[in-house]
Formats: C-alpha cells, structure tokens, sequence
C-alpha cells in the first residue's frame, strides 16, 4: 500500500510510505510481521506518527453494516525523513485472540473482509490508506468445533461479523463472528437453522450454539467451554448431535403441551456417534470429491456475496 498520492494532497511532494507484511496468513493470537518502508520526497519531512489497525465489515443490529477498526498500534513516533531518504520500520503486531476467521483450508469465507490500514500524520493531518489483506485462519480448537457441522452433514450458509457482545461472554473486541448452518440428516425439517458463536482467549473456546433464534421461546441455546488442546480433541459432531437433539425433544414437548399438534418431523434418528456428511478436515462445511453438504466446494465458497447480506460495502 503506497500513500504516495495521499501524502502529495497534504503539502508533502513525492514521500511515499508503503506497508509489506511478511506473511499476510495468520491465526488468532499469533503475530503479523512486516515492514513500513519510508521514501523521502523533495524536501524533507517531519511524520508525527504512523500508526497500523486491523479493520473489517460488521454488521448492526439496524441491519446495515459499516467497517469497524480494531487493535490499532502506534509503530513509529515523530520521524524525521530527509529529502530521498530511505528508511524501514519493522513491526510486530499480534491478532486478536477474538479476530474473526475468514479463511479455512484455503478457501475465503464470503462476505468477510479483513485488512491492515496504514494511518500516517503530517503536519497536524491524519490520513489513512487502503486495507493490506490479511487472512485468518482458524486455531485448531475452533477447526474441530466446525468439523463437528461438516462430520453431521450440515450445509454452511453464511458468515458474518456482528456489532456487539454475545451474550454472557467477556469480550475484548465490539463484535463477535457467527457461523450459520442448515441442518440435515434427522433434522432437516425439524430445524431451520443452526447459529454457531466462537469466542476465544488466550486460555479457552467458549462456544455458544443457537436453533432457529427466530422463533422464540421454540428456539434453543447451548453454551460450551473448553480449553484449546481438550476441545481441539472433543468430538463436537457428538455434542451438536446431542444438544440439538435435546432442543428438538424440548421443543416437541413445548408444542405438545401447548395444543399446537405433533410437528412432521422428517427422518429417522441415527447414533450419535455415527459419522454422517464428508467431515471437515478443516474446511467449514466438509470436503469430499469436492462436494460439500451437497453443494459443489467451489460454488460454495467462491461466490462474492455474504450469504444475503448484500455486497461489501466501500
């Protein structure tokens, strides 16, 4: 990203500042490496500051969304630049332990672009340029955790960053990142949707589970806690299976007693242990001969939109 542009529009001829990271790959909680190079211009110049921030597209709860920046670092004070002039500062700025995925086995989650932008002062004006791509990849504690959806069968539909504090867990960052799911197999019709949250710190995974929010009280909520290396050997295809088999019985026992009649609900049962649906190996919904959750990988993930949230924004 070069600022040379920008910094001519402020009085500053021809300096141009360019940030390069080392390996734009990363997981939660390790370090992004790189370098911002300094090119003096005509005259020499007086920097107040240059400062990096991580920044993605978020949603709100009025349903639009807008880029929210994070994690800001200041990575060099005043710096006096002669005339032509070269100089290189190196940084070392570490990702969020809660910094939202975007990436897994290699294919770029829709809709969810994450970057590093480069803020520079001069002469009292602050501008900040264009993100640097960075690619999140997801802690093996939170790969086992999606696994477990690929390894039931279910379909990935969307991810999103939301604005925001999910509920009952402390929160480092103002959004947290949600994994939507049809379900399949025994409850394909008993459950429209499955809502998957994971936070994360640098001890554990807190990962909260929720069935059809939208319906209210017939919904239903789980809550998991593990640290990474016992939940990186959970086996999650379990525990889905059977918190959302207690969601349905909940719910069949609602309606029941509630006079709203006997729901159709689908096909038979299997084992919970049974492995249905092309497991993981990392990827959000299953890989198998390339097919995943009955839809072809590169369809699912190399479509631009976001799941129906509408395009990114500027």
């Amino acid at each position: 990203m070069v600022f040379k542009k920008m910094l001519q529009k402020i009085g500053v001829g021809g300096l141009a500042v360019d940030t390069v990271l080392t390996d734009p790959r990363g997981r939660p909680g390790a370090p992004l490496a790189g370098e911002v190079r300094l090119t003096g211009g005509e005259a020499d110049a007086e920097i107040e500051h240059i400062a990096l921030s991580l920044a993605i597209q978020a949603h709100n709860d009025r349903g639009g969304r807008s880029q929210a920046e994070f994690h800001r670092v200041v990575v060099a004070g005043v710096t006096r630049l002669a005339a032509k002039e070269q100089r290189t500062i190196p940084f070392t700025v570490p990702l969020p332990w809660e910094a939202p995925v975007t990436e897994v086995s290699g294919r770029r989650l829709p809709g969810l672009e994450l970057g590093l932008r480069t803020e520079v002062s001069i002469a009292k004006a602050v501008d900040k340029g264009d993100l640097d791509p960075v690619i999140v990849e997801p802690l093996p504690s939170q790969d086992a955790v999606l696994e477990g959806f690929g390894r039931l069968g279910f379909t990935f539909k969307a991810a999103t960053v939301q604005q925001g504090q999910a509920y009952g867990v402390r929160q480092e960052l103002p959004f947290f990142q949600q994994f939507d799911f049809y379900p399949s197999g025994q409850f394909a019709g008993r459950v429209e949707l499955v809502t998957l949250t994971l936070v994360t710190t640098p001890a554990e995974v807190t990962v909260l589970l929720t069935a059809d929010r939208h319906v209210g009280a017939f919904g239903g909520e789980g809550r998991f806690q593990a640290g990474h290396e016992e939940a990186a050997e959970q086996d999650w295809a379990a525990r889905i299976h059977d918190w959302l088999a207690q969601v349905v019985e909940t719910r069949h026992a609602q309606m029941t007693q509630g006079g709203y009649g006997h729901p159709g609900y689908g096909q038979p049962g299997y084992g919970h242990r049974e492995r249905r649906g092309p497991g993981m190996g990392g990827v959000v919904a299953g890989v198998a001969g390339g097919v995943v959750g009955g839809m072809l990988l590169s369809e699912m993930f190399d479509d631009d939109g976001d799941g129906g949230d509408g395009g990114d924004e500027g």
